[in-house]
This record gives C-alpha cells, structure tokens and sequence, in this order.
C-alpha cells in the first residue's frame, strides 16, 4: 500500500468509507501535496483484473481542490456509472484503482494536434459531447481516439465537431 501515489490511497480510503458508512469522507487540506490542493477536473477509473469496472470524472472542477474532486469522483464511479452495476464491498479490496488529474481543455482545429499517448480529446458537437482520457491500452492512433469519443458522444464519426485537447497526470 506504501507504493501507491497519495491520489490513490485518497480514492481508495474514500471509497471503503463511503461504502462502509454511505457517507464522503471528510477532507483534509493540511495532508495535501501543492497539487492536489489546486482546483482541477479530476477522472478516477476501476479496474478489476484488468477489466474497466466504472470510471467517472470531470473535465472541469467542481468541488474546491483536487482532493474533494478524488473523493466525489471514485464514489460516482463505483456507483453511478451506468455502464456497470454498482461496486460491491466485497470487490473494493479486489479494484486496481487510477486518478487522473486534468489540465485545462485547449481548443485545437485538427486532428494533426493530437497525439493519443499524450492528449486526451473532448469532441462536441452541439450539446453532445465525448471525452477519451490519453494513453489508453489499444488506441493507438488519432483516428480511433477521436471515433470512441465521437462514439461516446453519440456523434457520428466524420461530421463535423470541435476538438479540444488536455494532458492528465495519472496516477496508480
């Protein structure tokens, strides 16, 4: 448990908390590092045996530092992704659990400007919008990272939408 970055340890206390109480834990500002006190949009994914089992997340804040949006997103993701059935108690000890803490959406004009290990991409399209975080196993090239969101989106991938590119930290 002592290799784990302290984003994780937060996820992963947050969320046996919650489910063994219903209830968020509570935050503590003087434990956190200059980044996880900065506002920021925040995605936490669960996996088990490497299979995605809920992932849920903001592109923008919403809550006052880094920490609160750790704490409110594994909780949506264990919970609310509609995707998946809710994350038991039983499975909690069984999650391999990773935070990534975005940077600020930048609007792009092509496709040139991506490059999927690095960016992820936000597609709109009206009011419907994607996101796909970077460096995800299996999109490997621009094309397929901006069809998935386009996919999640429910757009139909080649009409024409907006793009905008963001670098995550990701922790595990």
């Amino acid at each position: 448990m002592s290799s784990e970055s302290l984003p994780v340890r937060i996820a992963k206390e947050s969320l046996e908390y919650f489910m063994k109480t219903g209830q968020l834990l509570p935050s503590s500002v003087e434990a956190l590092t200059p980044d996880l006190k900065k506002q920021a949009g925040v995605f936490v994914s669960l996996k088990i045996n490497d299979q995605l089992r809920g992932c849920i997340g903001t592109i923008l804040p919403t809550q006052s530092d880094a920490a609160e949006e750790i704490i409110h997103n594994v909780v949506s993701a264990a919970t609310e992704d509609p995707r998946f059935p809710k994350v038991s108690l039983s499975e909690v000890p069984m999650l391999e659990v990773s935070v990534d803490i975005l940077g600020s959406p930048e609007k792009i004009g092509s496709i040139s400007e991506l490059d999927p290990k690095r960016f992820g991409v936000i597609v709109r399209r009206g009011r419907l919008s994607g996101l796909l975080l970077p460096d995800l196993d299996g999109v490997d090239t621009v094309e397929e990272q901006v069809e998935i969101a386009c996919r999640k989106a429910g757009i139909h991938y080649g009409e024409p939408i907006e793009m905008y590119r963001f670098e995550v930290v990701r922790y595990r």
